[in-house]
């Protein structure tokens, strides 16, 4: 055997030694790492797999409930959304919620309507911008069935400059000024909504066309 030889066993023995050692040392841990990651990723699959379901089974009812309400059976589809409000899943026990309110909107029943939207505004575990579109639902019901200050109570802070649903909130408070023959008032929410360039169109339109008529029937003085 050359010295080159005996000096390559040697290192291979010496290797093997020291792999068994490290193998004796953190083999274990290694073990128990890799059935950590096994087992957490075998639960997250199982847990993401029943959330899906949950979602998926919750959305076909809330889909039904839709259908319900589209045939103009509002008993029917009020029973399915109450009873996703309490045993849907995500974001869906609140989408009933507003739905339902909506309903009750189109039965005619408008205060049962505004307070079910004016419940979902007062739900602090309800994310913000939902609880300002309820506001503003409701606002809009009372432009027809409350007052104004019915009206400001719910969209006065939605008017802000900043606030993205401002135009609609401002066209609430402009028809329900003018309907208590508050015209100058009507005319300014009117104005603001058609110099705002990033107004809808429609909503531009309409503001323009009230803020005519406002003046041509001198409500405005």
């Amino acid at each position: 055997m050359s010295d080159d030889s005996f000096i390559r066993e040697v290192n291979e023995e010496i290797r093997q030694d020291q792999a068994k050692a490290l193998w004796d040392r953190f083999g274990p841990i290694a073990i128990a790492l890799a059935l950590v990651v096994v087992l957490a990723t075998a639960a997250w699959v199982a847990w993401d797999y029943w959330a899906t379901s949950r979602a998926n089974a919750s959305g076909d009812r809330y889909s039904q409930a839709l259908v319900l309400a589209g045939q103009d059976k509002p008993d029917e589809a009020l029973a399915a959304l109450e009873a996703l409000q309490a045993d849907g899943y995500g974001a869906y026990p609140v989408l009933a919620r507003m739905r339902a309110a909506t309903v009750l909107d189109a039965r005619g029943d408008k205060a049962a309507a505004v307070a079910a939207f004016d419940a979902v505004a007062a739900d602090g575990s309800v994310d913000a911008p939902v609880r300002d579109m309820a506001r503003l639902r409701a606002g809009l019901i009372l432009v027809d069935s409350g007052s104004y200050a019915d009206v400001s109570s719910r969209v006065e802070t939605l008017a802000a400059d900043t606030n993205p649903l401002r135009h609609s909130a401002r066209e609430a408070l402009g028809l329900s000024a003018w309907k208590e023959g508050r015209g100058s008032d009507a005319l300014t929410l009117f104005e603001q909504i058609s110099a705002d360039e990033l107004a809808p169109r429609n909503l531009r339109e309409r503001a323009t066309l009230m803020s005519e008529l406002i003046r041509g029937s001198g409500d405005a003085s």
